[in-house]
């Protein structure tokens, strides 16, 4: 099976999520949680941001994980600064993570609206920054925000962008659906170009605001990209990001590509209910694979059926994700 790379971002961009709270304690036994499932990578938080996050990195170290390695997030270094000079770039080396993420504008108009930089400069910030965190930190991956509406206002523009991650020594160039609004179609077209075009390896980080964020990341794997960036059960700011509960099981079960260990997969529907116990959240019953009637049957015509065959009325057996059938 063709690898694809899960990245975990419920403890930082999950975080964004409106009334989503969890303590130190809690994001360590969450991190747990997901290595022992078999995840790639865990983002643990943005340090230098506030003091739980630089708490969570001084005690992941205690954790003897498995499977995966704990990524620091940040932004390339500020405008007026150095890297050595810019307390945040610096937060991320202090972090001691094998993994620092670091996004940068991708689009024209953010950088000269959101950042108040030229063009020009903005690329020297994801240059620079890429290669100062590149010589300090094993692996390093560059999250290219508003990718995609980047695009459509200047296609030649990102691709400098995703150049200034590259030369500088990116191991991974993320694809970002920042603002959640784009289509499949664009998706895929825009994730093949890049992938043709760089040897690098490619991601994607999709948000959920046109209720795309599955769809999305699905459309990029199948167009060559190698990492998938999401949440447990989809949490994130506005809409929400990539629900990994229900990519896993697509792109394993469905696609054929290897994300989390086989003897993990029966694990799916506990690691989502557990995650929303400790985060205060209720369990969403409609939930693909996961929820309480994702295998449920009502109507006669249906359980005559499945009683003979399941495969009437499901896609795939419920103890396949650790459900059941009611």
């Amino acid at each position: 099976m063709k690898k694809v790379y899960v990245y975990d971002t419920t403890l930082r961009d999950g975080t964004q999520s409106e009334d989503f709270q969890v303590s130190v304690p809690e994001k360590l036994m969450l991190t747990e949680l997901l290595d022992d499932f078999g995840i790639t990578y865990i983002e643990g938080g943005w340090p230098g941001s506030n003091p739980r996050d630089e708490a969570f990195f001084k005690e992941v170290r205690s954790l003897n994980l498995s499977h995966a390695r704990i990524a620091a997030f940040g932004s390339t270094r500020r405008a007026s600064l150095t890297c050595e000079e810019d307390s945040n770039v610096q937060a991320l080396v202090e972090a001691e993570t094998p993994v620092v993420t670091v996004f940068g504008k991708a689009s024209k108009y953010q950088a000269t609206t959101a950042l108040g930089v030229s063009p020009e400069e903005n690329l020297e910030l994801v240059h620079d920054t890429v290669r100062y965190l590149k010589g300090r930190v094993d692996e390093v991956i560059f999250d290219a925000e508003h990718f995609f509406d980047g695009a459509a206002e200047d296609e030649e523009y990102v691709m400098k962008v995703l150049e200034a991650a590259n030369q500088a020594g990116a191991d991974f160039m993320v694809l970002c659906d920042t603002n959640g609004g784009s289509m499949p179609g664009d998706v895929s077209r825009l994730t093949q170009l890049v992938t043709q075009r760089f040897q690098t390896k490619v991601g994607i980080h999709t948000h959920n605001d046109a209720g795309l964020a599955v769809a999305n990341s699905l459309a990029a794997v199948q167009a060559g990209a190698s990492m998938v960036q999401g949440t447990v059960n989809g949490y994130g700011e506005r809409c929400g990001n990539a629900n990994l509960v229900t990519v896993i099981p697509n792109l394993q079960l469905k696609m054929g590509y290897g994300c989390v260990p086989e003897s993990r997969m029966s694990r799916l529907t506990q690691v989502s209910r557990t995650v929303d116990e400790i985060t205060n959240y209720v369990p969403q019953p409609q939930q693909p694979y996961v929820g309480r009637r994702a295998f449920s049957h009502k109507g006669g015509v249906h359980i005559n059926a499945v009683m003979k065959d399941p495969a009437t009325y499901e896609h795939v057996q419920p103890h396949h994700v650790g459900n059941r059938r009611r």
